[in-house]
Order: structure tokens, then sequence, then C-alpha cells
């Protein structure tokens, strides 16, 4: 079997980002991180993409850990300093 490269699960150790938008993106990698983590096998993971990639229910499951993980990084960022958007 061929292993998944394991990456570190909080990239430079650090959940502050820039904006939003990066914190956004932050989310989206560690929650891809952790599937590898807990699946290191590329076979095992591409045999079991048919079957989720197109169920609504695991979608939305996947949606939650990213949101989950997109709360995380914006508290840990203090709401990116409390600051009011540009207008």
């Amino acid at each position: 079997m061929t292993q998944v490269p394991q990456r570190p699960l909080i990239p430079e150790n650090s959940l502050l980002t820039r904006t939003p938008e990066d914190g956004r993106a932050l989310a989206i990698m560690l929650a891809r991180n952790s599937i590898h983590a807990m699946q290191g096998e590329l076979e095992t993971l591409k045999t079991g993409r048919p079957q989720y990639a197109h169920d609504p229910y695991g979608l939305i499951a996947a949606s939650h850990v990213i949101a989950v993980e997109f709360a995380t990084i914006a508290a840990a960022n203090n709401y990116w300093r409390q600051q009011p958007p540009a207008s």
C-alpha cells in the first residue's frame, strides 16, 4: 500500500492568519490533513472517494468539520483583531 505523505497537522505550528480568507483556506487544509492522518493508505482513500463524493450527508459532515476548524482559527485570531470591515 502507498502511504499518504504525512504533513504537519498545524503548518508552521500556528493558527494565526492574515485575513479571514486565509483562515478559511487553513481550515480546509487542516481538515484534509486530519483525514490523511487518520487514513494514511492512498488506495483506501481513493477507493472510498466515489462512495462519499456524491453522498449529501457525507458532504454536509465534511463541511461541518471545516466550519469547526474555521471557528477555532477565528478564535485564535481574535476574530481578526475585532477590526470593523473597511468600507
